[in-house]
This record gives structure tokens, C-alpha cells and sequence, in this order.
């Protein structure tokens, strides 16, 4: 068993980090010692770091079962980012693509193999398997997404159940599961499943403290869409709005993109290609937001979203908290948004009905009742007037005392009114309608309606027919299942198929009780931006924040990765604020590990001394540097002399090309490249004639004026592929420099 001291290095080494996250290292540690485990963390917890950490200290190969090809992917190119050997098997490689990897693995440089369920028990490859056990080793068994394994979770998936199997073939070799959102029910039905022996058993809080929760209530189909587009317009960064249907999306991103917001569409009726590439472009940046159904999410690494929208309403808590969760994940404040419109509710409960035996046609009545007691519970946190957190928190067994003072009921708590005359004439005609029907029949009569169910029974006849003609449809919908909610009413199922009296029924109709009913404004929401920040930072801090992120934008793109693989924007925040100018300093930031140092510590440390020249550093000493808030500063001198960009520029000012360039300093010509791009960016005066020629440069130049310059890929395909992005990135640069000099 490794030592504390000896894992912490090993962090710090692949991955970057000082110091493990709340609960990780006793994962870890139990991993190490054998032990089946099972990790029950929010997102952004820091679950990979579990199974993955361990994978590099122990002898053999762990096998990493992940349900989407996406989310391989991701993962996958992030280990290698990190210098990790790492791999999937899966669908989307070709047969001899499949044949090298697999020989990659057999020859020991491979530590993570990533594949899906199905894969893994196909005969062919749990031939390999046996290879692999009697060659290398396997060292271990992780699960990711392991709620997948449980029919009671949000995202079951019927070939999760064969995961039983492993235990009955590698008996000995240890399981670790992992999720982020897990029930008490599914807690104990994912270990049953796996078949985990005596697992130790992990479970962090579930409070995102960074989140902002509110509901916002539908009022109309354009007056939400209005709602909608303004808040996207007062957001900041990435967002993900999610729908209930293909159409909803198209017509939302469509419409999007009509009022000048860059939006594109991710749901199961487009082809995988599109998929894949609009994944792509959102991931990598090139576009803001993305609209999608439930189908897209799972695994998405990307941590700087700022904003999850639901405009649809969701199907249950879980999987509500699993796609808001994918805000935030950097740990910078992010803002999840729930839309709540009554019609759709009764879109999920048509939805719900169709539940059939796909063999005999038959509903399937036990997956009904589950489904409907977690849409109920939607609309319990919807309609809520107390603070969100302890709604959601409480779902998943977690206490929370008081208010959180980060979500709608606790920062603008609605306004109570009085309903108990509403709710005298609703528990009324419940008794006379002999308790024996749904809040739907009971609206229908307190609202006069004559319809075929009415008439049949003689409900036209009672007393209180018609007599709540007054109220809407939807008021009286809230306040049906308000008194649920409050206990003045009991529903005899899930479904709130009728509704019976009870004790608390009769008080409130002899006038012992009053109902209040929180009442909805009509006030904006509230966004991220226009709460409590932390205190704004030099202008010349965020100056520098912001070229260290163009700098990681145009690597990334130059390796088709996305930006936060590169450095996240917690690791880009600190390097503006510490500003480190040798490579000591530079491995003191989290997030900095031997690979990263190593690749590109160089090029950030070169912005980082051009913007000393502009903005001066205080003198600090060695000491002063432990603390996040001061800076590093080398002499003057020194930068001058280190700076690799301005030994590339003084080489091409001389007369050199840049394949003469990158020869005689050992790079490739794309780092020339991105050295000149990045000299423009920092106001050098640089003659470009000779790396694009004038005429060139006008056409990419009018492109960027009639686009905008914000998409690489958009410029590349406006230019019909006629210009390489290498041209293109050095028009933007002397473009952006034009309309916003430092």
C-alpha cells in the first residue's frame, strides 16, 4: 500500500493538484487495498480521480466501463493531456485502428481501457480479457455512471444488468462503482447488482453550495421564449438549455440563432455525425449554447458552464439534478433555471401512459407507478416555497438546516396569499363528489364544465358546480396540489388518481385552518452575474486573464481539444493572478502536473513576461509567492532575454521563413505559427505580408467583418476550406487588435 506522502506526490504528478478532495483519498485507499467500492459524489466531486489515480499505482490494467462513446472520448484525451496511457474500444474505431490499440495494450503502455457494457462481454472479447489477466494483470473494474446498473435510477439501461457477470468470471478482481446521483433504493440496488462484496461505501453530500436554483413559471408560448432569450442575453460563458422533444429544440435553437445567439441542437433525431461535430464545436467553445433533449450530457466533462435552462419541465429529481449538475463544475458560481408550465406536465403524464410491454402491447404498470411518483416529486420542488436546496437535498436523504441563501425562495421568497375560501369550495366538492375521483373531474365541476363525464355522473346537479368559474385552469391546479403538498388532501396513488379527505381536509372546511398560496411575480429572474461575485480583481490581472485564454483557445484548436484539457479556468485564474515566470513557480499551480510543466509552461510564461513589459510586476520575495494573491516577477532582463516568441520574431524579421524557423529552433511550424499570432495579439508590428498575402488578407478580412471572429470553423467553412486556419488565425489577430487594442 502506497504511503500518504507517496500518494499525494503521485497527484501532484499526473493530475496537478496539492491536495485530494473530500473523500477521495479513502476511496482510493480502499481501491488499493482490494476492496470492492462503491463512490456516490456529485458532479464535479472529482470522481475519475478515483478509479484513475489508482489505475497508474497498481500492476495490470483497469477496465473502465462507460455507456456513451462521447464520454470515452473525453476522458480518454484528457489522461492523455496528462501524459496517461489511456484508450477506448469501441464502435467508432476501424477494424485496424481496434488491431493497434489492442497491441498497444498487450505491450504494456496502456494503464485505462475504457469500453461500453456490450463490448465487454462479447466473446471475442472476453478472450482478450483472459490475454490481458494472464499476461499483464487486470488490476481492476470501474464502473462509471453506475446508477445505469438500476432500474430505480434516472438513466436506466437494460445491459448495464449483465455487469453481474464480472463478478462471477474475476471473482478476485476488485469493482469499483461510480456516480453522481444515487437514492438510498439505488445505492443498495447498484451493489446488488455488481454483486459487490462487503464494498466500502462512500457518499458525499450532495449541496452544490456554487448553484443558484429558481423556477420560473411558463406564461405563454412566446412569452417564455421572450423570458428565455433574455436571460441567455444577461448570461455569461457556455449554457446547455434542455427540452422535452426533438421539435422543441429545433424550434428553440432555430429561433435562437434568428435573434443573434449562437446556438445549435443535440438530440437523437439528428445523425450521428451531426452529433458528434455539434458536440464538438459547443465543447471546444466555438459556440455558446447548446440546446438539447436528456439524450445529450452524460460524462460531459466541460467544467466552465455557467448556465443550465430547462425549459421543459423534467421527468423526475434525479435526472434534474444530474443535467443542472453540469453547471459549475470548475466550482465558479453557475446558475440552473427550471421553467414550470402545466401543460407540460400533462405532456410527461401522456408520456407515461404509453409505457407498454413492447411484446404484448400491455402497460406496464409497475414502471407507471415509478414514473409517476417521480414526476410528482418534480412538482414538489417546483411549487415549493421553501428553500430549493432542502427540497433537493432532502431527496436524496441529506439534511439542510436553514436557508441557503442561493436559490429564488430564499433570496425573493414569493409573496403568501390567502386561498382557504378556494380551498374550502375544492375540499367541498371532493366530499361531494363521494371521494371518489381525480383533481381533474373536481376543476371540471368547480368550473362549470358540461362534459360527457359530468353529465354521466349528475355532477352538473351538485352544488358547487360551477361556482369556481372565477379562477383559471392552472390557478386551480396549483392549489390541487398545494393541498396535497400542505397534507389537506391524500392522494390513494402515485398519480394522484383520487383524491380522498382527511383529518387536516375537515379543519380547513370548518374555517379551523387557514391555506396561504405562494403566488408567482412577474419580476425577472435573477441571474449568476447579478449576485454576491467576489471581489472584482486589477484590471490588469483580468487584461492578462484574458490573453492567457486566447492563448489556450488557439492551442487547443491547433490540437483539436477541448480548451479545458489544456488548463481549466480555476488553473488559468490562478496563473493571472500569480503571473509565474520560471518553471518552479509555474509547478506550484494547481493543476500543473510534469506532463503539462513540460508542454507548456514556456508558452503561457511568455504572455505572462510580454505583459510585464506593459504592466510592471511589485517586487515579491520566494516567500510571498505561497500566497495565492502575489505575484512572481523575474528582472526585466531576464523576461527579455527568455521570451521564446521574440526569438521567433527577431528569426523571421531577419528575413527566416517559418520552416526555417521551426528547424533551426527545434519546433514545429505550427508553434511558429501560434508564436507570431500571439505577438500580434500583444500589439507587435509585424509586416504579415509574407505570411499571407495582401490579397488574401482582404478576403478573410471582409469574411471576419460579415461573420465575426469568433468561431475558427465558421471562418474556415465560410471561406469554402479555400484559406488554412493558419492564415485565418493571423487576419483575426491583426482584426482583433484593430477593434480592441490593449
Amino acid at each position: 500500500m502506497p504511503t500518504s506522502d507517496s500518494l499525494q506526490q503521485a497527484l501532484k504528478q499526473y493530475f496537478g493538484y496539492d491536495s485530494f478532495r473530500a473523500g477521495q483519498r479513502e476511496i482510493i485507499e480502499a481501491h488499493l487495498a482490494g476492496r470492492d467500492t462503491l463512490a456516490i459524489m456529485p458532479t464535479g466531486g472529482g470522481k475519475s480521480i478515483c478509479f484513475q489515480l489508482p489505475a497508474l499505482i497498481k500492476t495490470g490494467i483497469t477496465i473502465v466501463v462507460s455507456p456513451l462513446i462521447a464520454l470515452m472520448q473525453d476522458q480518454v484525451t484528457a489522461l492523455k493531456e496528462n501524459g496517461i496511457g489511456a484508450t477506448f474500444l469501441n464502435s467508432s474505431l476501424s477494424y485496424r485502428e481496434t488491431q493497434q490499440r489492442s497491441q498497444a495494450i498487450l505491450n504494456g503502455t496502456i494503464k485505462l481501457v475504457y469500453v461500453a457494457p456490450e463490448r465487454l462481454f462479447a466473446e471475442q472479447f472476453l478472450e482478450f480479457l483472459n490475454i490481458i489477466k494472464n499476461s499483464i494483470g487486470i488490476a481492476g473494474f470501474a464502473i462509471d455512471e453506475a446508477h445505469c446498473v438500476s432500474e430505480w435510477g434516472h438513466d436506466f439501461r437494460p445491459e448495464y444488468r449483465q455487469l453481474s457477470r464480472l463478478r462471477q468470471i474475476y471473482p478476485d478482481v476488485p469493482v469499483i462503482g461510480l456516480t453522481a446521483t444515487a437514492t438510498e433504493r439505488v445505492r443498495e440496488d447498484i451493489a446488488q447488482q455488481l454483486q459487490l462484496q462487503q464494498p466500502y461505501i462512500h457518499i458525499a453530500s450532495f449541496n452544490r453550495t456554487n448553484l443558484y436554483y429558481e423556477v420560473v413559471p411558463k406564461q405563454g408560448t412566446e412569452q417564455s421564449y421572450i423570458n428565455l432569450l433574455q436571460q441567455i442575453k444577461r448570461s455569461q460563458g457556455s449554457g446547455i438549455v434542455y427540452c422535452l422533444s426533438r421539435k422543441r429544440v429545433n424550434e428553440i435553437s432555430d429561433r435562437l440563432r434568428e435573434d443573434g445567439i449562437d446556438a445549435i441542437p443535440y438530440h437523437a433525431g439528428l445523425t450521428p455525425k451531426v452529433r458528434e461535430e455539434n458536440q464538438t464545436r459547443w465543447i471546444r467553445d466555438d459556440v455558446q449554447i447548446m440546446v438539447a433533449t436528456i439524450a445529450f450530457g452524460m460524462g460531459i466533462n466541460k467544467p466552465d458552464v455557467r448556465f443550465v435552462i430547462h425549459y421543459d419541465l423534467p421527468k423526475n429529481i434525479e435526472g434534474y439534478y444530474q443535467e443542472s449538475g453540469r453547471a459549475g463544475r470548475d466550482g465558479e458560481d453557475s446558475h440552473c433555471t427550471l421553467f414550470m408550465g402545466y401543460q407540460d406536465l400533462e405532456t410527461i403524464k401522456y408520456l407515461i401512459a404509453q409505457k407498454v410491454d413492447r411484446h404484448t402491447n400491455e402497460p406496464l404498470e409497475a414502471e407507471q407507478r415509478i414514473a409517476q411518483q417521480q414526476l410528482r416529486q418534480v412538482v414538489d420542488y417546483a411549487e415549493g416555497a421553501i428553500c430549493r436546496r432542502t427540497i433537493l437535498l432532502r431527496y436524496f436523504g441529506e439534511g439542510f438546516a436553514g436557508e441557503c441563501r442561493n436559490c429564488d425562495n430564499c433570496l425573493t421568497p414569493k409573496p403568501m396569499e390567502d386561498w382557504t375560501v378556494e380551498s374550502q369550495k375544492f375540499l367541498s366538492c371532493v366530499a361531494r363528489a363521494k371521494e371518489r375521483f381525480g383533481a381533474g373531474h373536481i376543476i371540471d365541476i368547480l368550473r362549470g364544465s358540461l362534459n360527457k363525464k359530468i353529465l354521466q355522473h349528475g355532477h352538473d346537479q351538485l352544488s358547487t358546480h360551477g361556482i369556481g368559474k372565477d379562477r383559471s385552469l392552472d390557478e386551480w391546479r396549483q392549489l390541487s396540489r398545494s393541498l396535497i403538498h400542505q397534507g389537506y388532501l391524500t392522494p390513494t396513488t402515485d398519480g394522484y388518481a383520487i383524491l380522498k379527505l382527511n383529518d387536516r381536509s375537515w379543519e380547513v372546511m370548518r374555517g379551523q385552518k387557514n391555506v396561504l398560496l405562494p403566488i408567482e411575480r412577474e419580476a425577472e429572474p435573477a441571474i449568476a452575474s447579478e449576485r454576491e461575485q467576489t471581489p472584482d480583481r486589477s484590471v490588469d490581472v483580468d487584461i492578462l486573464f484574458e490573453r492567457l485564454r486566447l492563448l489556450r483557445k488557439n492551442l487547443a484548436d491547433e490540437q483539436e481539444v477541448p480548451p479545458y484539457v489544456i488548463f481549466s479556468n480555476a488553473t488559468l485564474n490562478q496563473m493571472a493572478e500569480r503571473q509565474p515566470t520560471t518553471r518552479k513557480d509555474f509547478a506550484k499551480l494547481s493543476g500543473v502536473g510534469d506532463k503539462k510543466l513540460e508542454q507548456y509552461a514556456d508558452d503561457f510564461m511568455a504572455i505572462i513576461r510580454q505583459h510585464h513589459e506593459k504592466y510592471p510586476p511589485a517586487e515579491t520575495s520566494e516567500d510571498d509567492y505561497a500566497d495565492p494573491k502575489q505575484k512572481s516577477v523575474a528582472p526585466k532582463s531576464k523576461i527579455s532575454k527568455a521570451s521564446t516568441q521574440r526569438e521567433t520574431l527577431a528569426m523571421y524579421e531577419n528575413g527566416a521563413d517559418i520552416d526555417e524557423i521551426a528547424r533551426d529552433r527545434g519546433l514545429k511550424p505550427a508553434t511558429v505559427w501560434t508564436h507570431l499570432v500571439q505577438l500580434i495579439e500583444s500589439g507587435y508590428a509585424i509586416n504579415c505580408d509574407r505570411l499571407v498575402s495582401p490579397e488574401r488578407q482582404t478576403v478573410i478580412y471582409e469574411a471576419i467583418e460579415a461573420i465575426g471572429g469568433d468561431s475558427l470553423r465558421n471562418l474556415f467553412d465560410h471561406l469554402r476550406e479555400e484559406y488554412t486556419y493558419d492564415e485565418i488565425k493571423i487576419v483575426r489577430a491583426i482584426w482583433q487588435n484593430e477593434k480592441e487594442p490593449l
